[in-house]
């Protein structure tokens, strides 16, 4: 059976993962969340007292492992770092105020693109992100840009840490919705931005089922 790269990229929150998770599960494609490698590579950079603009980060780069793990069971891998399952601490707010600065990075991007393309090199792969469209995979047969307001998703990022018991503020995540759209779109490395094959996807007031058969609808017109 013919296998496509897909890859979905669009703004921080608006569910890029959710989306990406269930369609590599109903075609039985890899996934995998590059978002997730950049917050993994935040943290340990942080843990190591070295900051975004730190000239050296570079020479920490070989300490940098990134694996997705498969753990009790679960049909999706998680993200590990060094061999630490960090899954729930790389999506914490103190992460993602500072990811998009790390993000930055040429020699960091350089390092988790082309192990990116290692992984998805003979298709049968969802990508979600900032630059797969653009720059990870421009050859891939399926492009979506997806977005929403960023007052709705600030609200979805609130009530998602609210139910794992974070104490946060609404207008804290909506300031970081918005500065990461701006660090996003106007970096230097790899910006955020709409290819010009991508299909939008503005979900704003789209629940997930319905998000899932219109992403599905184009998967099938793409297999055909």
């Amino acid at each position: 059976m013919k296998k496509i790269k897909i890859a979905i990229d669009g703004y921080s929150s608006c569910g890029k993962s959710t989306i990406a998770k269930e369609i590599a599960k109903k075609l039985g494609y890899i996934y995998v969340d590059t978002g997730a490698m950049y917050r993994a590579a935040t943290l340990f950079f942080i843990r190591k007292g070295v900051s975004a603009e730190d000239p050296n980060l570079k020479n920490y780069l070989s300490e940098l492992h990134i694996e997705f793990k498969s753990i009790n069971g679960e049909d999706l891998p998680i993200v590990h770092l060094n061999g630490e399952n960090v899954e729930n601490e790389i999506r914490s707010l103190a992460i993602s105020n500072q990811v998009s600065y790390y993000s930055k990075n040429k020699d960091l991007r350089q390092k988790l693109v082309h192990e990116q393309q290692e992984i998805g090199k003979n298709g049968g792969v969802v990508l979600d992100g900032r630059d797969i469209g653009s720059v990870v995979f421009p050859d891939a047969e399926l492009k979506l840009f997806m977005t929403a307001s960023p007052e709705i998703r600030a609200q979805r990022r609130f009530d998602e840490l609210r139910s794992k018991g974070d104490l946060v503020d609404f207008e804290a995540i909506l300031e970081n919705v918005k500065s990461r759209d701006l660090e996003d779109s106007t970096r230097k490395e790899s910006p955020l931005i709409q290819v010009e094959d991508a299909i939008v996807l503005d979900n704003s007031h789209m629940n997930r089922d319905e998000q899932l058969e219109f992403v599905m609808g184009l998967v099938q017109k793409k297999l055909n």
